[in-house]
């Protein structure tokens, strides 16, 4: 087993009214009628296109429709790790976030604090805190390196699900193929 990495625990607002939001999101999308997640099968790799933690936090912690969506709950994510390589865990892994179109019922999130992949993969503090936090949730949950994603790869996971007709081919860029194979071969030199 992997020794679970240091993880500084700043959770945003997500009480009873969020979680009923989250569970009506999961019956809109996905069919299920449930805010938790269960035994997660894949991990959402991801940019904030911001440049502190702080900025990150205060994106997620307000539950207001979200600007591109305009949908409640608020978008969120499980973790994010900043340019000194600190992972903050936001919400508790017993919880769906919304961070990945598609696959918010199966996944989870994990940000990384800046503007490239690039910036990401040249640090060694945010690649090795990065790389130590998802082999841990692999572990944990039994998690395939194939299944740990880019945002930009979401459409092509095999449990990628959307009930919403419109959504059904909405991805972002963060984290393309190109970034993610370097990600994954370096999950693989474990």
């Amino acid at each position: 087993m992997i020794a679970a990495p240091h993880i500084v625990h700043d959770p945003i607002p997500f009480g009873a009214r969020r979680i009923a939001e989250t569970r009506a999101y999961a019956v809109r999308h996905y069919g299920l009628h449930r805010a938790r997640l269960i035994a997660p099968k894949v991990i959402v790799e991801h940019m904030t296109e911001n440049s502190s933690f702080s900025a990150t936090f205060n994106t997620f912690a307000p539950d207001v429709a979200d600007p591109e969506l305009h949908e409640l709950p608020a978008t969120c994510s499980h973790f994010v790790i900043d340019p000194s390589g600190t992972i903050h865990q936001l919400v508790s892994l017993k919880w769906i976030c919304r961070h990945t179109v598609g696959l918010n019922w199966t996944a989870i999130g994990i940000e990384h604090v800046g503007f490239s992949e690039a910036g990401v993969l040249g640090s060694v503090r945010m690649l090795r805190a990065s790389l130590h936090l998802t082999r841990w949730l692999q572990a944990k949950y039994g998690i395939a390196d194939g299944n740990v994603i880019g945002h930009a790869e979401s459409l092509s996971s095999p449990y990628h699900h959307e009930d919403v007709a419109r959504l059904r081919t909405q991805t972002h860029g963060d984290w393309p193929r190109r970034f993610m194979v370097k990600y994954r071969r370096d999950l693989a030199a474990g």
